[in-house]
């Protein structure tokens, strides 16, 4: 794996044979771990998560724990994990890459990672239901180094490191923690009960998928090749095509392997 020098970033996994998306995993990174090397016996894979992954919650210590507990599995099968910024997790730990071992790294929004014949862009980020209440826990309880909200978790349009995306990068997949407004969930049914203390949680949800409608119409208006879009965010599955493009719901921890 490499990483360039360019205004984007990107990471190049030129060992792995097999790239498999995950939906959200909610800090379980033992499980999927034991899923990917032990559950389907994969080898020679990159696994993505597409966001909340559990960044953020805990001391830096624990990630590093959970890390040296796993990285020997890791190393024996051959496996590598990258993690998506989610609206659960502390976006430092993606724009600054805290995360970075060989085997197992967090990437900034708008990174391209080169694996298996693919080039995937992973754009975080998502709008957080639950938030009233996660700010509640912050104001409640003070620890260093330790969260339960960050008001920068929403999804960032950056038409600028699109038009970058150098000519000979042609992406063919897209990884986003969340959708375009046309992906389901397309429905705001269940949302009024947490709107009803937050006032401005729908327009937020709205802009969230507003921004992602951009982020879209930039890749095809850039000419990106972009044939499958895989997400998380919702705990569920479906499946959907739209602008000649497969669109993906992962639900939480499944698996999708690209073709």
């Amino acid at each position: 794996m490499k990483k360039n020098s360019s205004s984007l970033n990107f990471f190049e996994y030129s060992e792995a044979a097999h790239v498999i998306v995950c939906g959200d995993i909610h800090g379980n990174f033992n499980g999927i771990v034991n899923k990917l090397c032990v559950q389907y016996g994969c080898t020679n894979t990159l696994l993505i998560v597409a966001g909340d992954c559990g960044f953020g919650f805990d001391k830096p210590a624990y990630y590093e724990q959970v890390y040296n507990k796993l990285a020997g599995r890791l190393r024996k099968a051959n496996n590598w994990v990258v993690f998506v910024r989610g609206n659960h997790d502390d976006p430092a730990y993606f724009n600054e890459e805290r995360i970075h071992y060989t085997r197992w790294r967090t990437v900034p929004d708008y990174s391209v990672i080169s694996a298996a014949g693919h080039k995937i862009l992973c754009i975080g980020g998502a709008t957080s239901i639950d938030r009233v209440e996660r700010m509640k826990l912050n104001a409640r309880y003070h620890v260093k180094d330790v969260s339960y909200y960050w008001p920068d978790e929403a999804p960032r349009f950056d038409g600028e490191a699109i038009a970058s995306l150098p000519e000979d990068i042609k992406i063919d997949t897209a990884v986003t923690h969340t959708a375009p407004s046309f992906c389901e969930l397309s429905s705001y049914i269940g949302l009024e009960s947490w709107a009803k203390w937050d006032e401005v949680l729908l327009a937020d949800v709205r802009l969230e998928r507003e921004t992602m409608d951009r982020i879209f119409a930039e890749l095809k208006a850039k000419g990106c090749p972009v044939r499958k879009w895989l997400y998380g965010h919702f705990h569920q599955s479906w499946n959907g095509l739209a602008d000649g493009v497969q669109f993906t719901m992962l639900d939480i921890e499944e698996f999708k392997g690209l073709d």
